[in-house]
């Protein structure tokens, strides 16, 4: 399914989307933005997609905010026109709580919105090339799209407030050594090691996943005792699944496991 600015593809049980205004590095207009949820909205709804791919066309991941449509509202009284409630926090809402695992393949530049985007995401892989600018104070804004909350969470708040305040750009080495990405590679290898981890990934315990996404969001933001709690919830129903079963079965009769989803 392809809409204006964004690409939405299914095979293998990945749903790929891609960010389509490479004229542009991808910088994010209201449509694209609309069109950005609802393909993220389809990907978690849809039973035969395990695993989701988020990349960039062309030579940039995603710059953030389109500037140009920003100046306008600007010109026009509207502001930010509400986007950050309508548009960023669903977006990024979307993939922190999909129950299943999604990887950004970071070709590029990722800006301001465009890097909290890959920030969101529970693994990244970028290019050699890639690079990462929070770069909300260089226009006088203050972070959104989650950047707050993700960054600190990944590289600590010393990290997040050198980041966020000073807007420096951080190369994919260092983003690296950083923990803000999974690995590195090289640009040309990009499409292809991005595609086998979110394929290896789909073939996984989806369920199992989508437990493990849960307990780590909230023993994030919560004390042992209840993360304990929690845990034990999501390990008995995670023990009530076929693909445990068949897992423990596989590994008795010294065998892979074929992971279903279920």
């Amino acid at each position: 399914m392809s809409d204006r600015y964004v690409r939405h593809e299914v095979s293998d049980h990945v749903a790929t989307i891609t960010l389509d205004r490479p004229d542009a590095m991808n910088a994010l207009v209201a449509a694209m933005k609309v069109e950005l949820r609802d393909a993220l909205e389809r990907a978690a709804g849809d039973d035969d997609v395990r695993a989701v791919l988020i990349t960039g066309s062309g030579r940039a991941f995603c710059v953030g905010q389109d500037l140009r449509e920003h100046a306008d509202n600007l010109e026009a009284g509207r502001g930010l026109a509400n986007t950050v409630r309508e548009h960023y926090n669903p977006i990024v809402s979307a993939i922190v709580e999909m129950d299943k695992p999604v990887v950004a393949a970071v070709n590029g530049v990722a800006a301001g919105a465009g890097a909290a985007l890959a920030f969101a995401c529970d693994l990244r892989v970028a290019a050699d090339n890639a690079k990462f600018a929070m770069a909300f104070s260089g226009i006088g804004l203050a972070p959104d799209s989650g950047s707050s909350w993700t960054l600190q969470r990944l590289a600590g708040p010393a990290v997040a407030a050198e980041m966020l305040l000073l807007g420096e750009p951080v190369p994919a080495t260092r983003a690296l050594e950083l923990g803000l990405v999974t690995r590195v590679v090289p640009a040309a290898d990009l499409p292809k090691t991005a595609r086998e981890l979110a394929v290896r990934l789909a073939q996984g315990p989806t369920r199992a996943y989508a437990a493990t996404k849960r307990a780590l969001a909230f023993a994030a933001s919560h004390p042992l005792n209840q993360s304990l709690d929690l845990e034990a919830d999501l390990q008995e129903a995670s023990a009530a699944t076929q693909d445990h079963l068949n897992a423990t079965r596989a590994f008795l009769d010294k065998r892979q496991p074929a992971f279903e989803g279920h």
